[in-house]
């Protein structure tokens, strides 16, 4: 046998597994209500849309050719022109030279830390944060550091501040874990932050239109660029995706950035894949020229409905000392346990006795903590499953003995190290 594990690049170390992907081979266990997955619903895939299109497209030889060849790396010049109308409605002027697509936002986020980030260079992300932009960006080797708080611009001298800041990442709409949208003024204040820290800022958007209450808020970009006067003179790279509002598996998202970035990252998606696959593009674009708008009525109106039910539900068989998130969109409740419960030693029991399934909220934590905390998913299981499973959940909190499951504190600490190194 070849001792393969002597012949890896020492980035490879860094790379580790999904908690959310491996909890995602749980969901089809019997009995088992998961809220695990950031999962849409696939009764509310525009299917037929779908099919049709590709039908239409396979069925006129010429378009069947040009969607079956090599295309260009920036993607299909009709959906990035989409997107460029879909990006001024939210007060962003830009033109299809600005936007690049890319096989899913994680490709973005990928690409992004492999043009930005030199190993050792400092990356400040929200704590909690994205698990799969934490692993993005992780295999480039940076350190990771908390992003300026509203008014501050310093970063904690812990963090290797020295180093060089590579980028900010932010989800500054109902963002996975916690949905905790940034308000006007921290929106403000992140970008005052970041021109005064010289850096470049990722705004994954992901969520941004899965909005069930309040008034829509500016992207970054728009509020960015409208203060440098174009979108050319902004530091802010802003990530879309298709994934939420009409279906992960064609795997395809955008980035919106000004001119030099885009074209810093064509080359990168040259390299990659040379480009996302064609036919995937052309179909995505009759879709959602057929459904969007219209389609996200329905989607928020039931995701709406789910997020009710569990608030409901956690308010009804919660404990005392448990709290939680009240987003105004998006996918995720974030709870916090009391102190003593830590969440990863939680879930086996969750799992076997509950037969629940969520995932612990170290995994969101650069600096491996968050063990008392944990996110739950609503967007996949139906109301009753919904009340069904927070009972459950409340039952076995509940059946906790006083200085209930703690992990071993050398484990916590060797986590903690491997996380911010």
């Amino acid at each position: 046998m070849v001792a393969w594990e002597t012949h890896y690049a020492k980035r490879a170390g860094r790379m580790v597994a999904s908690e959310i992907r491996e909890l995602l081979k749980l969901v089809d266990r019997p009995g088992l209500i998961s809220f695990a997955g950031g999962i849409p619903d696939p009764s509310l895939f525009p299917r037929d849309a779908i099919a049709a299109a590709h039908g239409r497209i396979l069925g006129d030889p010429r378009r069947a050719a040009a969607a079956l060849q090599y295309s260009t790396s920036e993607g299909y010049p009709p959906l990035r022109d989409w997107i460029a109308r879909q990006m001024a409605a939210r007060g962003v002027a830009c033109t299809a030279e600005h936007i690049l697509i890319t096989s899913g936002a994680q490709q973005a986020l990928d690409f992004i830390g492999k043009l930005f980030i030199s190993p050792g260079d400092t990356v400040l992300v929200a704590r909690p944060t994205y698990l799969g932009a934490l692993q993005a960006f992780g295999a480039y080797e940076p350190r990771f550091a908390a992003l300026p708080r509203r008014g501050d611009t310093r970063v904690a001298p812990s963090s290797g501040a020295r180093r060089r800041l590579a980028l900010g990442y932010v989800m500054a709409d109902f963002p996975n874990p916690t949905g905790e949208s940034l308000t006007l003024a921290e929106r403000d204040s992140l970008l005052a932050a970041a021109a005064a820290l010289d850096l470049p800022l990722v705004e994954d958007a992901a969520y941004e239109a899965l909005r069930y209450d309040g008034a829509a808020l500016p992207p970054l970009l728009a509020l960015d660029a409208a203060r440098a006067g174009a979108i050319d003179g902004a530091r802010v790279l802003y990530c879309g995706t298709f994934s939420k509002t009409v279906a992960p598996g064609l795997r395809l998202g955008w980035v919106v950035a000004p001119l030099p970035v885009i074209r810093r990252l064509v080359l990168v998606k040259q390299a990659s894949d040379l480009h996302s696959a064609g036919l995937g593009q052309m179909a995505m674009h009759e879709v959602v020229e057929q459904v969007l708008p219209a389609a996200l009525v329905p989607i928020r109106s039931v995701y709406r409905a789910r997020r009710d039910a569990m608030l409901a539900a956690l308010a009804r068989e919660m404990p005392p000392g448990v709290r939680w998130t009240r987003p105004e969109g998006g996918m995720f409740l974030w709870l916090t346990l009391p102190e003593a419960i830590d969440a990863a030693a939680l879930l086996p029991r969750a799992i076997a006795e509950a037969r629940v399934a969520f995932v612990p909220g170290r995994a969101f934590h650069a600096d491996g903590g968050g063990g008392n905390t944990l996110r739950l998913n609503f967007t996949l299981a139906d109301p009753a499953r919904i009340g069904e499973g927070v009972a459950r959940l409340g039952a076995l909190l509940r059946s906790l003995p006083d200085g209930a499951p703690v992990t071993d504190r050398r484990k916590r600490r060797r986590s903690s190290t491997a996380a911010t190194t």
